[in-house]
């Protein structure tokens, strides 16, 4: 993959003033950067590195050949950064704002302070707790309804663009739908999927994908919460399926619920899994519920046991 050039820091794109790279994941560079007002936002810029390159330091342009393919491209984000600008909800990233320049496409993002799923699980010197899984997916559910309702599907979902603010609340970050749209297009192009978390529709037949497919990768996410790694790639699954149930990973530190949920949403065939978020998210909090109601029951009974044995008697 060729080396592609971000822009510099300084530069002033817009109302906008370049401070550093966040990122660059070969197919688009996210920008820190602050606006008129001195506030802090993120910015991402499409530039997939396998058909286009920055050229005289600002623009960029296709390679000679993939001039139809880089405008495809530059359409879906576009059209995706239309979409998400229209859904204002706590749980999905926040587009402020989206503009053409340098002969590509800007999308202005809200920022947000707090660290990613991915480094939140890395951190834990103990087991990812069953309280925090059932409250990071049970908000991201909300926000995911949200975006399927407008007709969107992630198709990227992992621990990586996952955002877990500071006060514990999740925010889905980054999605996938112009990457797919080229990868349908192109061999070109970089897979946007993600090995252990992208559903086997999104390997074989992209005709299949809906909602049940954004529903695996928040099972395959959860279950990156148990074992601290990605669960087996899915492709690898279809031929032999080594991947141990959640049922037995988790046994004796979460309840059977939530982990009978989990196996659901990690079936490979996609009309065993949740068809829809609601469901999904139904199941989750009816899980919750009855897990309330257990942790309560055992509180009393803890609570009733450690009690003193008064050794009083009566005269």
């Amino acid at each position: 993959m060729p080396n592609n050039i971000a822009l510099p820091t300084g530069y002033q794109l817009q109302d906008y003033v370049i401070s550093k790279v966040l990122s660059y994941g070969g197919f688009s560079f996210v920008y820190l950067a602050r606006d008129k007002n001195q506030k802090t936002v993120a910015i991402k810029e499409y530039l997939p590195a396998t058909i286009a390159l920055r050229a005289n330091g600002t623009r960029v342009l296709p390679n000679m050949d993939d001039g139809v393919l880089f405008k495809r491209g530059l359409k879906c984000f576009f059209d995706e950064g239309l979409s998400l600008a229209k859904i204002d909800h706590k749980n999905i990233v926040r587009v402020l704002n989206f503009f053409r320049a340098n002969d590509t496409v800007y999308m202005v993002m809200q920022y947000e302070h707090g660290k990613l799923l991915q480094d939140y699980i890395l951190g834990q010197t103990d087991l990812v707790s069953e309280q925090f899984i059932r409250q990071v997916f049970g908000g991201l559910c909300n926000g995911l309804r949200e975006v399927h309702t407008h007709k969107l599907l992630h198709l990227d979902i992992k621990p990586a663009n996952i955002y877990i603010r500071l006060d514990g609340s999740p925010v889905l970050l980054d999605f996938g739908s112009a990457r797919q749209a080229l990868n349908e297009s192109s061999t070109k192009i970089t897979p946007s999927y993600t090995p252990g978390f992208a559903p086997p529709e999104q390997y074989y037949d992209r005709k299949l994908l809906g909602p049940w497919s954004d529903i695996y990768s928040l099972g395959a996410t959860m279950y990156s919460c148990l074992i601290r790694t990605s669960p087996l790639a899915a492709n690898l699954r279809i031929r032999q399926d080594f991947l141990i149930p959640a049922v037995k990973v988790g046994k004796g530190h979460y309840s059977q619920n939530l982990l009978e949920i989990i196996d659901q949403c990690l079936h490979l065939d996609y009309m065993k899994r949740p068809q829809s978020v609601f469901a999904l998210q139904k199941s989750l909090l009816e899980s919750t519920d009855e897990f309330k109601r257990k942790t309560s029951l055992m509180n009393k009974i803890v609570g009733i046991l450690n009690r003193p044995i008064s050794t009083n008697k009566s005269s």
